[in-house]
């Protein structure tokens, strides 16, 4: 006959307690913050646009954990490849939620209000930026989404359908593609591409790949995502400085990513329709980032107070210089000759939120809020709809 110690019951039944009580809690914690925020979470797919940080944990070159980087934030360098926030930050605020952290790092573990695997250097191909060292590819970076959807959050859920729910009211934003050209075909020295590929071969390529990807992000539960364009490349001071164009941008190296964008324009409705359920949005920042340069003035404070509605913003570094950008084709940081990331330790311009450019490549926070805002209220950036309508849809 086998009898039961009391005291081991009761420890049995403690645990069992305490077990229901943890997630009990971790449950009120994320309907509270369900309740407060518009979205429950923001997933977060790139290269270094939209890196928070995953690049500190990998082998490469491809880093910005040091200063000036990050000089806007109180403990300066955090992996963001720019003066301060990123669109998905600025975003993240806009929706109530917090900056979404790098998943690589170890205090990532199991948040519910989303995930950032953007990794600097990384495509849409999977050896892109493979010559600077390790980076994530977008398939790469679906491959831990999935591994969190699979194995991470399900224990936060009580059904799978409340997971669907959750994975469906979030947003997914997404912006690659870049390096697959600066780091990829236009790195001859390394990579054979473009000399296989006509430009036009390339972005057929390019587009089929990231068809896939977003088709699996959708399997995985995703419904709501923002993908953005390609910007001008050809604007970028690395090209301009080196190249010394007639112009203001190497119109030649735009024309690559124009024969990209369009054929994005027309998978993204495709994706939208074949896809139940699904809104596929279009953030088309190609020519607001071309104008911006080509008419830096009208960037002012007038302007983008009376569009984005930032007078009552009660951080004013976010806003863009209040005479407009002033300076267009040099970076904020000192970059060597201009053309390369910025230099550790060395104090960058005075004036940062006058600059577009904050190194070679990467653009300063004044111009990613001047995106974010319209992409989330605004009728330029993010087509057909913007987030905050995406949100209602």
């Amino acid at each position: 006959m086998f009898f039961f110690r009391p005291c081991i019951f009761r420890e049995i039944r403690m645990k069992d307690y305490l077990i229901l009580l943890h997630l009990t809690l971790l449950n009120y914690l994320h309907s509270a913050k369900s309740e407060s925020s518009l979205a429950p979470a923001l997933y977060v797919f790139g290269d270094s646009l939209l890196d928070s940080g995953n690049n500190n944990f990998l082998v490469t070159l491809a880093r910005a954990n040091f200063p000036p980087y990050g000089i806007n934030f109180k403990d300066g360098a955090t992996g963001r490849f720019t003066n301060g926030k990123t669109v998905a930050d600025i975003t993240a605020e806009k929706l109530g939620l917090p900056y979404a952290p790098p998943y690589l790092s170890p205090q990532s573990f199991q948040v519910l209000t989303g995930m950032n695997y953007a990794s600097g250097a990384g495509g849409i191909l999977a050896e892109t930026g493979s010559h600077l060292g390790k980076c994530l590819s977008l398939d790469n970076q679906i491959h831990l989404f999935q591994k969190n959807v699979e194995m991470e959050l399900p224990s936060h859920f009580g059904t799978t359908e409340e997971l669907s729910k959750y994975l469906s009211k979030s947003i997914f934003m997404v912006a690659i593609g870049t390096n697959d050209y600066i780091n990829n075909y236009l790195q001859p020295l390394f990579f054979n591409t473009s000399t296989v590929y006509t430009p036009q071969a390339f972005e057929q390529l390019l587009i089929q790949r990231l068809s896939q990807s977003l088709q699996r992000l959708y399997k995985l539960g995703a419904r709501k995502i923002v993908v953005f364009e390609i910007g001008p490349i050809g604007c970028m001071p690395t090209y301009t400085k080196n190249q010394k164009p007639a112009g203001q941008c190497v119109e030649e190296y735009n024309q690559l990513v124009n024969y990209f964008n369009t054929q994005l324009a027309v998978m993204l409705p495709q994706l939208t329709s074949t896809s139940y359920g699904s809104f596929f949005i279009n953030g088309k920042i190609n020519k607001i980032v071309h104008n911006m340069i080509q008419n830096p003035c009208d960037y002012g404070e007038n302007q983008v107070n009376s569009f984005y509605n930032l007078e009552n913003s009660s951080q004013p570094s976010d806003n863009p210089l209040i005479a407009g950008f002033v300076e267009t084709k040099d970076p904020c940081c000192f970059a060597w000759d201009g053309t390369l990331t910025c230099t550790p330790n060395v104090l960058p311009c005075h004036n940062i939120d006058g600059y577009f450019w904050w190194d070679a490549y990467h653009l300063t926070q004044a111009v990613y809020s001047v995106i974010a805002r319209d992409c989330f209220n605004g009728s330029l950036a993010c087509v057909p709809v913007n987030i905050q309508q995406l949100l209602h849809s």
